[in-house]
């Protein structure tokens, strides 16, 4: 990890760990914590980590900013701070300027489609939007006629169903009827909707990656604290396998992660072989989410499952983060004919070069 990239994660961090600890947020039913933690959040400038000093940003690297959403991950922060900082990378393409205050993306879905009409206006709907309902601002990819585009424009501006994810955080529709952005730009060439989604993709597998390893550590801290048959269930072998298992899912789901970014960091363009990486990720990320999800759960019993226990701010995120920017059944199938469009003799190159 280069030095600066320390400095990042490690002011991250000690902002999550001073403002956003899972227990008190538990026993703060008011939501009185989250206003304290985006303020410490936008003073560090972590919200625009990835938005160059010229566009109003921190200037930072794109690895700086994947080892700030590992960190935010593991503490299964409720604050669109994902969403804002790939907000501002969207916008950054174009050169815009990012606004203050949250912000978050549209579409988050491949399969939604925003058009940019010849009058300037944006039409189209964009389901399972996280956060639009906090998001003052809204950075949008729309297609028309010429090309791809990037917008900026007030959240106000559109209407906004409200929507729930399975962590309880917002995951709102976002109805676009000839409204009308404050800025739009053409994108840079090559870049399209599914450029948008692997970078959201590799951001959520980040997340879930860094909710997996918080897990890991809850379910073996418990096991070392629960008695049951007056010995802790860390001593019984069906619970130390079980932990393996969620090691393992944990440890594929890092190493998996961590690779995607390394890959975005380190390429010129997003390319087959960035596609491989993104794609995987976010395949093997969803299927650790679910299974060491269940495995942390079985650890606890019953008392996982109350909500009083923290451990549901970091399973159910996690298997939130798996639908966003495509889940993993939908990649499987856009990877397998990727695959076979390139035909079975690059498929092992392709995958060595890694």
């Amino acid at each position: 990890m280069a030095e600066s990239e320390n400095i990042v994660v490690e002011t991250a961090e000690k902002i999550f760990a001073d403002l956003a600890d899972a227990q008190e947020i538990n026993r703060d039913k008011q939501g009185a914590w989250k206003a304290p933690l985006w303020q410490a959040l936008a003073e560090a400038g972590l919200p625009l980590t990835w938005v160059s000093e010229d566009c109003g940003g921190a200037g930072a690297s794109l690895a700086d900013g994947f080892a700030v959403l590992g960190a935010a991950g593991r503490f299964a922060i409720a604050v669109p701070l994902a969403e804002t900082m790939l907000a501002g990378w969207l916008l950054a393409r174009a050169t815009i300027a990012s606004p203050d205050g949250e912000m978050t993306v549209a579409p988050a879905s491949p399969k939604d489609r925003i058009t940019l009409s010849p009058d300037g206006t944006l039409t189209g709907r964009a389901r399972g939007v996280p956060f639009a309902k906090a998001a003052g601002h809204i950075a949008v990819l729309a297609h028309s006629a010429d090309g791809v585009a990037i917008a900026l424009m007030d959240a106000a501006g559109a209407r906004i169903e409200s929507g729930l994810n399975l962590g309880g955080d917002h995951s709102d529709t976002v109805i676009f009827d000839k409204a009308v952005p404050k800025i739009v730009k053409p994108a840079p060439a090559g870049f399209d909707q599914t450029t948008l989604m692997l970078m959201g993709g590799v951001v959520r597998s980040l997340q879930i990656a860094g909710a997996l390893e918080s897990m890991l550590d809850i379910s073996v801290r418990y096991s070392n604290e629960r008695v049951a048959f007056e010995k802790k269930i860390s001593k019984f072998q069906a619970v130390q396998h079980n932990l393996a298992k969620l090691a393992g899912e944990s440890a594929a789901a890092l190493a998996a992660a961590t690779s995607a970014a390394d890959a975005i960091a380190n390429a010129a363009a997003f390319d087959d072989a960035v596609f491989l990486e993104a794609v995987s990720a976010k395949i093997r990320c969803s299927e650790a989410a679910e299974k060491g999800g269940a495995i942390a759960h079985q650890v606890h019993g019953a008392i996982g499952f109350t909500t009083e226990h923290i451990l549901h701010r970091y399973s159910l995120r996690a298997l939130a983060w798996r639908d966003d920017f495509g889940s993993e059944s939908f990649w499987a199938v856009e990877l397998g004919n990727r695959i076979a469009a390139r035909g079975a003799d690059e498929l092992w190159p392709l995958v060595a070069s890694r």
